[in-house]
């Protein structure tokens, strides 16, 4: 189980299914990030609409439960992808994406929410020669928009830091920061809760059709009835079918130590408390949590044959060894610190790295998934976009080309797992090259397809 879900005393509910029978005028299905904002903000647009939020687990279940607890500001998965993809509208994007996340910030503090959010920003630390060019551009392109980002040598980035395996960092502070992911997704329960939103879990919705003027919502509890549905699904299989090709399950695990005593976390530095990131491909992602434990991930992304979600791949003893391993050679000053906690969760990518939205069912139904890993803040934004396309408002949101054009689908399988094995390798073998991307590579980004970011 995650750390963050598995503390006694945070979890709210139980909620159990709904009786026979009922009704509402918009029911959501998931019970993550996407689907609480979209839950929060309906109610907040509209007090009296009726509000139904269907989850197949328990809140939190899937990778709003499970992540690192990185919050950026980012619509793009990074200034660098935006500007590779939507040049034009990255000025726009960025400062739609600062606003997101201004007012998710302000929603907690209005509704009295400790998640633990500490908008410290974060560093990305150079391992390879290579990489050190790549943010020194980085840092470049964060300056044009504004951004606090400063450049550190492999001295400074020690003495910010310390671990014998960096060559410099990227310390940006304005783009984000930190929060606790199970504070944060049962905070938002509790305020959608009370708002009027009424919550079940245990509930998987397993199909959307049209109902006379509405829609049959069914479920194993009974048909639910709605004049309109949101899909929030993310990762795990659409009710809607036509979304399911879009969609790529990949697998990420992550691991968390004992807690540190002053005396070894003195012996690290790390004295603003940031999130770092390693910049290759295969990226680490760390941070300290409130009790100064290290959270430790990342490095693996695993797609498994048919886009499998079931609860048993939560767990990979070889991939856990091979992150005890690479913490120990970062942090040779820890290398005999123990883990206490270690779980695996799937993230919900698409072939641009980016969320897609849009309508089915003549409009009545409203969806936004595929964060590909940044959704902590950015599902936020994604409800907001599906409200407005259920809602048929023309705003600067739902205007954006990002939105107006759905990613490529994936091949079917059995295509589609050797095809993301091959790129996999491909972006290994980049990383082994200094950077340089090899023939694959260069075909996928002709395509617009994203794995530049």
């Amino acid at each position: 189980m995650s750390f963050w879900t598995g503390r006694d005393g945070d979890r709210p509910g139980p909620f159990p299914p709904p009786p026979p029978g009922t009704e509402a005028d918009l029911v959501i299905a998931g019970g993550g990030y996407t689907g609480l904002w979209a839950a929060i903000l309906a109610k907040e647009e509209a007090p009296g609409r009726d509000v139904l939020l269907l989850e197949a687990e328990t809140i939190g279940f899937g990778g709003s439960g499970r992540n690192g607890g990185f919050v950026s500001d980012s619509l793009t998965h990074g200034l660098s992808h935006g500007e590779a993809m939507w040049p034009g509208e990255l000025p726009a994007l960025v400062r739609l994406g600062r606003e997101n996340l201004r007012d998710l910030a302000a929603t907690l503090d209005r509704h009295g929410v400790d998640a633990g959010l500490n908008l410290t920003g974060k560093t990305t630390v150079a391992v390879r020669p290579h990489q050190i060019g790549e943010l020194r551009a980085l840092e470049r392109l964060h300056l044009r928009h504004g951004d606090d980002a400063v450049w550190l040598d492999a001295e400074r980035m020690r003495a910010d830091v310390d671990s014998p395996t960096y060559l410099g960092g990227l310390r940006v502070r304005s783009t984000g920061g930190l929060v606790d992911p199970g504070l944060l997704v049962f905070g938002l329960c509790r305020i959608a809760a009370k708002l009027g939103v009424r919550i079940h879990e245990g509930t998987p919705v397993t199909g959307v059709e049209r109902s006379g003027p509405g829609l049959a919502v069914r479920t194993p509890a009974g048909t639910v009835r709605a004049g309109q549905a949101l899909i929030a699904t993310n990762a795990y299989p659409s009710p809607l079918r036509r979304l399911r090709p879009f969609i790529l399950p990949v697998w990420d695990y992550a691991m968390v130590t004992e807690p540190l005593s002053a005396e070894r976390l003195a012996a690290v530095g790390w004295r603003e408390r940031q999130g770092l990131t390693d910049a290759g491909n295969q990226f680490h992602y760390y941070r300290l949590t409130s009790d100064d434990r290290i959270l430790w991930g990342g490095y693996d992304a695993i797609y498994h044959f048919r886009g499998r979600t079931d609860e048993a791949l939560s767990s990979r003893p070889a991939t856990f060894a091979a992150l005890e391993t690479q913490f120990a050679e970062t942090f040779p000053q820890l290398a005999d610190v123990s883990f206490t906690h270690r779980w695996g969760g799937a993230i919900d990518s698409t072939s641009r790295f980016t969320a897609m939205f849009g309508t089915a069912l003549d409009g009545r139904v409203g969806y936004s998934l595929g964060y590909t890993g940044l959704g902590v803040a950015a599902s936020r934004f994604g409800a907001q976009v599906a409200l407005d396309l259920l809602a048929g408002r023309s705003t600067e949101r739902t205007r954006l080309e990002m939105v107006r054009r759905s990613p490529l689908p994936f091949p079917p399988e059995p295509l589609r797992w050797p095809v993301v094995e091959l790129t996999r390798r491909a972006l290994i073998g980049s990383d082994d090259r200094g950077g340089r991307r090899g023939p694959w590579l260069r075909l996928l980004d002709r395509f617009g397809v994203g794995f530049n970011s």
